[in-house]
């Protein structure tokens, strides 16, 4: 019965991963264009901040790297992996750290959201050599709050509908 459980949650991973992977693409080929430059809605998001709620903290930001990394290394160049990956892993911790608390999965989503650009954008300062770059953040700031906000509500649909393994 052990192996069995085991054999599941592997599954569910691998879909987890690869369905994450499959929102990357989707949304490489529909780019966001609404006049501001790096917007994107996050669409793999919505399958970590699922993950956060549904799976093990390690499995759920197992998830989250190697989306990022297969992600940054199909659509992407180093620069974009690098930004992705410091956003990715803020995001994530933070997210971990207020799951527990009294916000809802919106409310995390939404941090995970801003959080998101605030890692990208220092992660920008550092590499440019400049912090001239954090003008950009308010703009990067209301797209995170309203980016998180759809994912934790799409999030929020999936977790109450959704069984996972031996739950």
């Amino acid at each position: 019965m052990k192996k069995n459980k085991k054999a599941k949650r592997a599954a569910v991973f691998g879909i987890m991963i690869a369905l994450a992977f499959t929102l990357s693409y989707l949304e490489s080929l529909l780019p966001l264009n609404i006049g501001v430059p790096g917007v994107k809605l996050g669409l793999a998001n919505l399958v970590v901040v699922v993950a956060l709620y549904k799976l093990k903290p390690g499995e759920a930001f197992a998830i989250a790297i190697i989306r990022i990394l297969l992600a940054g290394l199909t659509f992407g160049n180093t620069y974009s992996l690098i930004y992705s990956l410091c956003g990715g892993i803020l995001s994530f911790a933070v997210m971990a750290l207020v799951k527990n608390t009294r916000l809802s999965v919106i409310g995390v989503s939404i941090i995970g959201g801003t959080m998101h650009n605030i890692g990208q954008i220092s992660a920008a300062a550092v590499l440019m050599g400049t912090n001239k770059i954090i003008y950009y953040l308010p703009v990067l700031l209301i797209a995170g709050l309203l980016t998180g906000f759809l994912t934790g509500l799409l999030s929020k649909t999936i977790i109450e509908r959704i069984k996972v393994t031996d739950e």
